[in-house]
């Protein structure tokens, strides 16, 4: 069986010889440059280089003619597949997991849910120290950084991030230990 690939060696048009030879000296500097864009994606890049490939297949720029500039016509055809995909994933709906769409219908926290969340949650805090509370109060629930929350209780702001972590700390052990993740 013999079997020939367009742009192999072997191939017997020149326009195939000449897409593998274009792919030869421009392929590894085209992929390196779209690697880069794509953040390290290899399978993206390689979509690329060869949708690349193909454009420049169809339009039959194969080799630098008079004033013709195939390297950087490559360049500029795979920066635009690179802007046009992540273009259409920008205006796209986010797409959905395979197993999301089989969750029950329903299966949403509901109010009542959050409403003993909460109930489990206060009755957690009223479990630490005043300190704790107090400090967790001025943090997380007054949405203030710790520079505020140290104006507003009146002590250094280290004194408030160690208050954070072990008020913290503590509060994961009640919610432990009361059966609550």
């Amino acid at each position: 069986m013999n079997v020939t690939v367009i742009g192999s060696a072997n191939a017997p048009s020149p326009e195939e010889r000449a897409l593998r030879d274009l792919y030869v000296e421009h392929g590894p500097a085209l992929y390196a440059y779209v690697l880069r864009m794509l953040g390290g994606d290899t399978h993206h890049t390689e979509d690329v280089v060869q949708e690349t490939l193909l454009r420049c297949w169809a339009k039959r720029n194969l080799a630098d003619g008079e004033g013709m500039a195939v390297r950087p016509w490559m360049f500029r055809v795979a920066r635009n597949i690179v802007i046009d995909a992540h273009r259409m994933r920008t205006a796209r709906p986010v797409e959905i997991g395979g197993a999301t769409w089989l969750a029950e219908p329903g299966a949403e926290a509901d109010d009542v849910d959050r409403v003993l969340s909460s109930i489990v949650l206060r009755d957690a805090l009223d479990a630490l120290t005043p300190v704790h509370r107090e400090v967790l109060e001025a943090t997380f629930f007054a949405d203030r950084s710790t520079r505020q929350a140290a104006d507003a209780l009146g002590v250094p702001q280290g004194t408030v991030k160690s208050r954070v972590h072990y008020a913290l700390r503590s509060l994961r052990t009640v919610l432990e230990e009361r059966g609550a993740r």
